[in-house]
Order: structure tokens, then C-alpha cells, then sequence
């Protein structure tokens, strides 16, 4: 064989190897797709105090593990400790005032009786009065007396009934249902809530990360100290439109970290997301701007699915940690394809 035949082979099977490679690769994009755009992602929790103070304690160090309702930092109670002394008093001042108002009511009760027995009698003695003056029985002045008692009798009564009536708005109900007291508990209920809020706790299992505190300095309401990133890995990756037809929620996967090359770990999807940022339109009555490309085949569009591992022991795994994920389909000479494609790469991540 003359060396130009030698070369024209190899150039025929360097086609034919292109051929077959090229070939795969666009069989494996749309029956067993595979992406590198995927990353670990744990929920990160800004921890920031709901009232402000001087730093008391810190119970914790940066990348401690801690358990839901652990205390990570204290600040110093004092204050709150006598807001809910001063509440607990002015609670006892208002039940000492409706006692108060309790024996004042008893009294004016007790005016409101006598009031109305006088007017009563002044009443009968203004009537007798009015009989006798026909007869020449009383004289016009005790006539004119006896009136005069009657209307100042009935007006005395008026004013009790008036006073009666004002102590019972000031009272208001009985128990716990009066406002006052209703106030004066919510003021001591606020009081308490602040004094359990100088002791900032975990919302949820996780580690402590980026703390920024030291015993002494002023925690402000509102102002993040510590980010806590929870236990629970979810899995993102960012997948080509087209590759995802006939993918559905519980779908095999397998995964490979770049941390922990070489190993596979068994996932499947959990959640697609609705949409990405590019099919999101503001409405700020401009007129719409149309994407403008030279191109004539425009970058395909990727959508993010979300995989929930079936083992849960990567704790260890930083937020933000690169991943490749391969999905798997139901025929079992296409999986076979899939675990060997990824398997591939996760070994050359040992490499690069």
C-alpha cells in the first residue's frame, strides 16, 4: 500500500470516527442529556436581632454546627428585664384602679338610692302642698318651698345617675375583657416577647457562617450578624429547552461533584422552575424592545430543574459546589449509556 493510500485511510476513518462521535453527541443531547450548569445550593438564612442592645454573649463559633433553637447569641437583658417589671406594675396599677372604681360605683349606687328616696319625698311633699294651698291649708311660701326642694331633689338625682353612669365607662367590663387591663396585659405580653428576643435563636438546623460578633458591641434591629445555611441540598441545573421533552417530576438522575470526583450519587427531579428572568417583562410604560441578533442559529434557551439527592450524606457540602447532572430515561440500554457518559466525566474531573 503506497503511502497515499495509507493517508486517504486514515482520512476515511478520521471521517468516519467524526462521523460516529458527532453522531453520538447529538443522539445523547436529545435521549440522554447531561450538563455541567448545575451547582449545590442550601437555603441561607440572614440571622439578624428583632431588638437592639449591647452584645452580651456569643454561644457559638464560624462553621459550628448547630440544632434548631440553639441559642447562637444573647444580648444583654437588663433593660428588657425591667420594661417587663415596669408592664407587670402598671398592670397591677390598673387592677388597683378598678378596684378603686369598684368601690366608687358601690357608692354612687348607694347615692343614686338615696337621691332618689329624697326626690321621692320632696315630690309627695310638693303634691300635699298643692292640695293644701286650695284650702288655705299652707301659706304660698311653704307652697314655693316645697317646689323649689322638689326640683333641686330631682336635679341631685340627675347628677348621681350622671356620675353612676361615668364610672361605669371608666370601669368597663369586668375580668380580663377590660380594656384597661386588656392594654396593660398586652404592654406586659410585649415587655416578655422582647425579653425572649434578647436571646437569638436558630430558626432551623444548619451551620453558622460569615459571624461577625464579638462580646460587646451594639446589635441593631434589622442589621444581619451571622448568615446560618441550612442542612437541606438542593440541586440546581440548567438544561437546554429541547433536551428536557419527556422529563417528569421523579426522574432518574445521577450526579457528579467536582469536590468528590469519580463518585455518582443517585438523584431525581423534584420541581421545574416556571420560567426564567428573560420571559419576565416590566410594565413601565415603555414600549417593548425586541432582542436583536445577527446570528442565524440564536443560543438555546435553559431552563433550571431542581434534584433531590436519595442519600442526604454530603452534609459537608459547601453551598455553591459545581456539579454535572445526568438525567436518566426509563429504557435500561439508554441508562446503560447514561451512567457510562457521566461516570466518564466524573473520572476526568480528577484531571480538570
Amino acid at each position: 500500500m503506497t503511502p497515499d493510500q495509507q493517508f486517504a485511510r486514515l482520512v476515511k476513518i478520521a471521517i468516519l470516527m467524526f462521523v460516529i462521535i458527532f453522531g453520538y453527541f447529538m443522539f445523547a443531547d436529545a435521549v440522554i442529556p447531561l450538563t455541567p450548569q448545575a451547582m449545590a445550593t442550601r437555603i441561607v438564612t440572614k440571622v439578624t436581632p428583632q431588638v437592639s442592645g449591647k452584645i452580651d454573649s456569643v454561644a457559638v463559633t464560624n462553621n459550628q454546627w448547630v440544632k434548631k433553637g440553639d441559642v447562637l447569641f444573647k444580648i444583654d437583658p437588663a433593660p428588657f428585664t425591667l420594661a417587663v417589671e415596669q408592664a407587670q406594675i402598671a398592670l397591677e396599677q390598673v387592677k388597683q384602679g378598678n378596684a378603686e372604681l369598684d368601690a366608687s360605683l358601690l357608692a354612687a349606687k348607694a347615692d343614686v338610692q338615696a337621691n332618689s328616696s329624697n326626690a321621692l319625698q320632696k315630690r309627695s311633699e310638693a303634691t300635699r302642698n298643692d292640695k293644701l294651698i286650695l284650702t288655705n291649708g299652707v301659706s304660698q311660701q311653704l307652697k314655693d318651698q316645697a317646689d323649689s326642694d322638689a326640683v333641686t331633689a330631682e336635679a341631685n338625682l340627675q347628677a348621681s345617675n350622671a356620675r353612676l353612669e361615668q364610672l361605669k365607662i371608666s370601669r368597663g367590663q369586668y375580668g380580663e375583657g377590660n380594656l384597661n387591663v386588656r392594654q396593660a396585659q398586652n404592654r406586659l405580653e410585649q415587655a416578655e416577647l422582647n425579653l425572649s428576643y434578647s436571646q437569638i435563636r436558630a430558626a432551623q438546623n444548619g451551620v453558622v457562617t460569615n459571624l461577625q460578633l464579638e462580646v460587646g458591641s451594639f446589635a441593631t434591629v434589622g442589621q444581619p450578624l451571622l448568615a446560618l445555611v441550612s442542612e437541606n441540598v438542593d440541586i440546581i441545573a440548567d438544561f437546554r429547552e429541547k433536551t428536557l421533552r419527556g422529563i417528569q417530576l421523579q426522574s432518574n438522575a445521577f450526579i457528579a461533584f467536582d469536590g468528590d470526583p469519580g463518585r455518582l450519587y443517585r438523584a431525581k427531579v423534584s420541581s421545574v422552575d416556571a420560567g426564567v428572568s428573560a420571559g419576565q417583562f416590566e410594565a413601565n410604560g415603555s414600549l417593548a424592545t425586541p432582542e436583536e441578533s445577527v446570528r442565524w442559529v440564536r443560543n438555546a434557551q435553559r431552563l433550571r430543574l431542581h434534584l433531590a439527592l436519595d442519600q442526604q450524606k454530603i452534609h459537608s457540602l459547601p453551598s455553591g459546589s459545581r456539579a454535572t447532572v445526568q438525567l436518566v430515561p426509563n429504557n435500561s440500554v439508554l441508562g446503560f449509556f447514561a451512567k457510562v457518559q457521566i461516570k466518564a466525566i466524573s473520572l476526568l474531573h480528577y484531571i480538570y
